[in-house]
């Protein structure tokens, strides 16, 4: 098998570069069979990199820093980043990735401006309307689920979300290793009569697929369920569905540690379950769940939270050369001219 090599945008994201350069030790160590290009300040890495191996049993000679000069800022506009930053960190991971440098990049950076370059610079595949961003879930069988788009698109025709589930029906067999997911389109309700038009129409043209296991239309109450592998929608939707859920998420959670915070049996009780329990709540740790991908292009791009942890950003790493030793940009490629054939 070929190596693969993934380059990472050092200079996005809210943490800065030494929480990218921490994930990309622990990456060198988990995955010998990948070489490693970092974009960024080459003075500044290098330092970095000398710093956080220190202690570790790790070839750095697998790493080869990019020099850029510039950085996409968090407020920068995707428009202005594709006319003034052509020599930013991120700008030069997608590069890398457009010449066959690299088969996969990541970046916790601006998401409008990793969209807009991607898109413009790799090009979407044959037969590909739009790309997709698509991020993993939790469900209640321990597993995972896969929620698209996220952004991306925040308006969609019936069309594109048909690729959007056939797209997604390849990345969770190919990640997930399920024969046949279960896709359906995030609706306002179970019942065929409801919804907007648009999700209508998707709906009949994915129930008419022999290529996708479209099982109808789910609430967001399902979410996290075991109804679904793949859950369709717009952009919009998805977006606000999932840091609706994110926000609940951390309400929960801090409203949790504040009552047991409160008294020092709570402290010792929570103590107790925590160690009981460790095993069976490691599923719902976000940080496995960091790195949405934006498929349907011809390369892999990764985009990690802006805010990541080193071990969340290990996480998007994993995604990324997962998805690069697949070739997953064929396997889609595949199946969508597989889908149109049909169609025509």
């Amino acid at each position: 098998m070929a190596k693969n090599t993934v380059v990472i945008d050092a200079m996005g994201g809210d943490r800065g570069p030494a929480i990218v350069v921490a994930a990309l030790i622990r990456a060198l160590q988990s995955f010998p069979e990948t070489d490693f290009i970092v974009t960024g300040d080459e003075p500044r890495l290098k330092s970095l990199l000398a710093r956080e191996s220190k202690g570790h049993s790790v070839d750095l000679s697998r790493v080869r820093i990019h020099h850029t000069s510039q950085i996409v800022q968090m407020s920068d506009k995707p428009g202005e980043c594709i006319r003034k930053k052509a020599d930013s960190s991120m700008r030069a991971a997608i590069d890398l990735v457009a010449d066959g440098t690299a088969q996969a990049c990541v970046s916790a950076g601006n998401t409008g401006a990793l969209m807009a370059m991607a898109y413009m610079y790799l090009k979407t595949l044959p037969g590909v309307l739009r790309p997709a961003l698509v991020a993993p879930i939790p469900n209640e069988t321990g597993k995972q689920g896969f929620l698209l788009d996220l952004g991306a698109n925040p308006v969609c025709d019936a069309g594109t979300l048909f690729q959007f589930g056939v797209m997604g029906s390849v990345l969770a067999r190919e990640l997930s290793g399920i024969e046949r997911p279960k896709v359906a389109l995030l609706n306002m309700g179970t019942e065929e009569i409801k919804g907007p038009d648009v999700v209508k129409q998707a709906g009949l043209l994915l129930s008419q697929s022999e290529s996708v296991n479209y099982t109808g239309f789910i609430e967001g109450s399902d979410l996290f369920s075991s109804a679904a592998d793949v859950v369709v929608c717009d952009g919009f939707t998805g977006n606000i569905a999932l840091k609706s859920c994110e926000g609940m998420a951390k309400l929960v959670y801090e409203h949790f540690q504040r009552s047991m915070k409160s008294h020092w049996l709570s402290r010792s009780l929570a103590w107790i379950l925590y160690r009981r329990q460790r095993k069976s709540w490691a599923w719902l740790n976000p940080d496995q769940y960091n790195g949405a991908s934006l498929i349907g292009l011809r390369g892999v791009v990764v985009k990690s939270h802006g805010n990541a942890s080193a071990n969340a950003f290990y996480s998007a790493i994993s995604n990324a050369i997962a998805e690069a030793e697949l070739n997953l940009p064929a396997r889609i490629h595949n199946k969508v001219e597989q889908v149109l054939q049909e169609q025509h």
